[in-house]
């Protein structure tokens, strides 16, 4: 089984990937854990993936593009 994260922090899933039952599962080869860093999907110089919300107001949202090639990327 192919367990694929993506994610925005992929340094927060190492001491679970490394300590918990996930790495005995690993070590037995009974799962395959990838972790993708959705920065890696960006086109702009900063890797930036948040954006703002159509219409104004506050707060931040995710761009579409970044999540989507990422997702595409996972399922290939």
């Amino acid at each position: 089984m192919k367990i694929s994260i993506i994610t925005l922090f992929p340094e927060m899933f190492d001491g679970f990937i490394n300590t918990s039952i996930i790495k005995k599962a690993i070590l037995k080869e009974l799962v395959e854990v990838e972790i993708v860093d959705m920065r890696s999907y960006t086109t702009n110089k900063h890797n930036r993936v948040d954006d703002y919300p159509y219409g104004g107001g506050a707060g931040l949202v995710l761009m579409c593009q970044p999540v989507v090639d990422a997702i595409k990327d996972v399922r290939e």
